[in-house]
C-alpha cells in the first residue's frame, strides 16, 4: 500500500511538472507566432506613414516584451531613431504620398522634439503633404505638429500651451524635521545639485543658468511656431500668459493653432481625399516599423552608433517611482566600447549621449574606454541629445568631434559630493553609538556603496579632506576636457564652475564643434574615418525574449518593494527616494542640479 500511495504521488508530481513545461513551451510557441505574424509587412503603394505621438519616448526602440506580445503589441515601441529613419525614407519612396501625425500625449525631450520637428520639415521639401491630428496636443508635440500642412483637434482636445518651466523641491525643511542634515561639498558657484537639501530655494546662479535654457528653448519652440502658423510672438507669448490651455476648443481655431475641429472618423476622409480614394475604402497604412521593409543601403563599412542613455552608475540602482528606467551601467558601456575597438568590421564610432551626468568614478572609467577607441585608430564623435552634462559632458569631451542640437542642455563641468548626517534622527530614535579604531578618524565616516554616512559629528580635519578630494576631481575632470577641447586650464575654468549652456551658447564657447542631429554626426564619423561607402549600425543589441521577461520579473519585485516602502514612510516617501536617488550614483557625483522628467 505505502509503494502504491508512493507511486501515485510521482506521477502526479510527474503530470504536474510536464503540464508546466507544456504550458512554457505553448507560450513560446505563441509568442513566437506573434512575432513572426508581426514582423514589417510589405508597405503599399499609395500609404500614408503614420506617426503616433503616445507614450514615452526613448532614444532607440525596443522589440515587444511579453507584456506587449499579451496586449497584441507585435511591433515593439518605436524610437526616436526609428522615427526619424522612417520619415527620412519616406521622402524618397514612391510608395509614400504624406505623412499622418497623431497626438495622444507623448513625453519627450525638447531635443528630441526638435529633431522630429526638423524630420518632418525636411520632408516637405519632397511636395508630399503631412497632416496633424490629436486629441491632446502637449507643448512639445504641437511644437512638432505646427510643421504640418494642416493641423487638426478633436472638437473635445486640448493644446497645451502655458509656457515652459520647471520647479525643484526643496527638502531642507523636512530633513530638519526628521533629524537628517545633508553635508555637501563642491566646486563651481553653479554646482547647485546639492542645493535641495542644504537651501531653501534656487541661489542667484542657480536660477540665472536655469532662466537661460528654459528661456532659450521657450523662444525657439515660439518663433518656429509662429513662422509655420502665422501666429505673432507677442500674440503667442500672450496666450500663454493667459493659460489658453483651459480655453473651449473653438478658441484653438480662432487663434489659428488648429485648422479645424473634426472627429476621428472626419478626419480619416480628410486623409482619403488627399490619397485620392473613395469613403468606403480603407486608409493604406504604414508604421514605423513597417518601413523597416523598405530595402536600407547595408554596403560599405560600418559606422557604430551606440546610445548611452541615462544617470551614469556603477550598477544598476533598486526601481522606484523616482528613479529613471535607463541608466549608462559602467562596467557594461565599457566592455561594449571594448569591443567596439577589437571589431574589425567597424571603422568608426558614434556616441549618442543622453545623460544628465551620475557617478563620477564611472565616468572616468567610460572617458577611458573612449580614448582606447581612438587609439585602435577609430574616430569618434558624440551626437548629444536633451543633455549631455556634467558626467554626460565629461564622457562626450574624449570625443573627436562633438555635436549637439541648439537646445542640447551641455557643460556643468563640475562635481559634488554629500555626507548625510543622521545624528538628530539617531537622537530621535534613541541610537548612540561607541567604538574603538586605530587611528583619530577611524570612525569619523562610514563608507558604504551609495554614499557616506556620519558616525560622529564632521570635524574641520575630515571636512577638510572631502573637499580636497572634490577638488582633485575637480581638476581631473577640467583636465580631460582641456585635452579633449585643445583649451587651456584657465579657459576651461571659465566655462566650468558647473556652469549649464545651450547648445547654442556651447558652440560659441567650444565646447561643441557644431549643431545637428544623429545624421550628422554619422556623416562626420565616415568623413573621420575616410570612407566613401558606409552604413549605420546600432549598438547594444536588443535584449532577447528570455532577457525582456526576466527584467519584466524584476521589475515587478521592484514595485511591490516599492509600494510597501510608500505604505511605511508616508509623507516622507518623496524626500527619502530624492536622497536615495542620488546616493544610488556614488558619494562623488557629476551631474546635473536637476531632476530629469520627459516633457509633453
Amino acid at each position: 500500500m505505502k509503494h502504491f500511495l508512493r507511486d501515485v504521488f510521482v506521477v502526479i508530481v510527474g503530470l504536474v511538472i510536464f503540464s508546466a513545461v507544456a504550458a512554457c513551451i505553448g507560450l513560446m510557441g505563441i509568442v513566437g507566432t506573434m512575432a513572426s505574424s508581426g514582423s514589417s509587412a510589405s508597405v503599399q503603394d499609395g500609404s500614408v506613414l503614420v506617426l503616433n505621438l503616445q507614450g514615452t519616448l526613448q532614444e532607440q526602440g525596443s522589440d515587444p516584451t511579453p507584456r506587449d506580445m499579451v496586449q497584441g503589441n507585435t511591433e515593439g515601441t518605436p524610437g526616436l531613431t526609428d522615427m526619424l529613419s522612417a520619415i527620412k525614407k519616406a521622402k524618397t519612396s514612391d510608395k509614400i504620398k504624406g505623412i499622418y501625425i497623431e497626438s495622444n500625449g507623448m513625453d519627450m525631450d525638447m531635443s528630441q522634439a526638435q529633431e522630429l520637428r526638423d524630420a518632418i520639415v525636411d520632408f516637405k521639401k519632397s511636395g508630399k503633404w503631412v497632416i496633424a491630428y490629436g486629441k491632446l496636443y502637449g507643448t512639445l508635440a504641437y511644437y512638432i505638429a505646427s510643421a504640418a500642412d494642416k493641423v487638426y483637434l478633436n472638437p473635445a482636445g486640448i493644446v497645451e500651451w502655458e509656457g515652459n518651466g520647471y520647479s525643484l523641491p526643496f527638502v531642507k525643511g523636512l530633513y530638519k524635521k526628521i533629524g537628517i542634515n545633508v553635508v555637501p561639498f563642491k566646486c563651481g558657484k553653479y554646482k547647485s545639485a546639492t542645493e535641495i537639501f542644504t537651501e531653501d530655494k534656487m541661489s542667484d546662479p542657480s536660477r540665472a543658468q536655469s532662466q537661460r535654457f528654459v528661456d532659450y528653448q521657450w523662444n525657439t519652440i515660439v518663433d518656429a511656431v509662429s513662422k509655420s502658423r502665422g501666429i505673432s510672438v507677442k500674440d503667442l507669448n500672450n496666450y500663454a500668459d493667459n493659460v489658453v490651455t483651459l480655453s473651449i476648443p473653438p478658441t484653438f481655431v480662432k487663434s489659428k493653432f488648429v485648422d479645424g475641429l473634426l472627429y476621428y472618423d472626419e478626419i480619416k476622409d480628410v486623409i482619403k481625399k488627399k490619397l485620392g480614394i473613395d469613403k468606403d475604402k480603407d486608409i493604406p497604412q504604414a508604421t514605423v516599423a513597417d518601413m523597416q521593409s523598405i530595402d536600407e543601403d547595408t554596403e560599405g563599412d560600418e559606422v557604430a552608433v551606440y546610445y548611452a542613455s541615462g544617470e551614469i552608475v556603477e550598477k544598476v540602482p533598486p526601481q522606484n517611482a523616482f528613479m529613471q528606467a535607463e541608466y549608462i551601467v559602467g562596467d557594461d558601456v565599457c566592455k561594449d566600447l571594448n569591443d567596439l575597438a577589437k571589431d574589425d568590421k567597424v571603422k568608426a564610432v558614434v556616441l549618442r549621449v543622453n545623460s544628465p551626468g551620475g557617478n563620477a568614478f564611472t565616468a572616468e572609467q567610460i572617458w577611458h574606454a573612449i580614448e582606447m577607441l581612438k587609439k585602435a585608430g577609430k574616430p569618434v564623435v558624440v551626437s548629444m541629445s536633451t543633455y549631455a552634462a556634467s558626467g554626460g559632458y565629461y564622457i562626450s569631451s574624449a570625443a573627436n568631434y562633438i555635436y549637439a542640437e541648439p537646445t542640447t542642455i551641455t557643460g556643468s563641468i563640475g562635481i559634488f559630493g554629500i555626507i548625510q548626517d543622521a545624528e538628530g534622527l539617531d537622537q530621535k530614535l534613541g541610537i548612540t553609538y561607541d567604538g574603538v579604531g586605530t587611528n583619530r578618524n577611524s570612525n569619523s565616516i562610514v563608507p558604504s556603496y551609495s554614499g557616506l554616512w556620519l558616525a560622529h559629528p564632521l570635524n574641520a580635519e575630515m571636512s577638510a579632506k572631502m573637499q580636497a578630494h572634490i577638488n582633485e576631481g575637480y581638476m581631473l575632470f577640467k583636465s580631460r576636457v582641456a585635452a579633449g577641447r585643445k583649451l587651456s586650464m584657465a579657459a576651461v575654468e571659465e566655462r566650468a564652475q558647473g556652469h549649464v549652456f545651450v547648445g547654442a551658447d556651447a558652440l560659441k564657447l567650444k565646447l561643441v564643434d557644431g549643431l545637428g542631429g544623429l545624421d550628422k554626426a554619422v556623416a562626420k564619423a565616415a568623413q573621420l574615418a575616410k570612407l566613401k561607402k558606409y552604413h549605420a549600425e546600432d549598438y547594444p543589441e536588443q535584449k532577447s525574449f528570455i532577457d525582456q521577461l526576466l527584467d519584466q520579473t524584476d521589475k515587478a519585485k521592484g514595485t511591490k518593494l516599492d509600494e510597501q516602502l510608500q505604505s511605511m514612510l508616508g509623507v516622507y516617501y518623496a524626500p527619502f527616494m530624492l536622497l536615495k536617488s542620488a546616493e544610488a550614483m556614488g558619494p562623488i557625483q557629476a551631474r546635473l542640479p536637476y531632476i530629469i522628467t520627459k516633457k509633453k
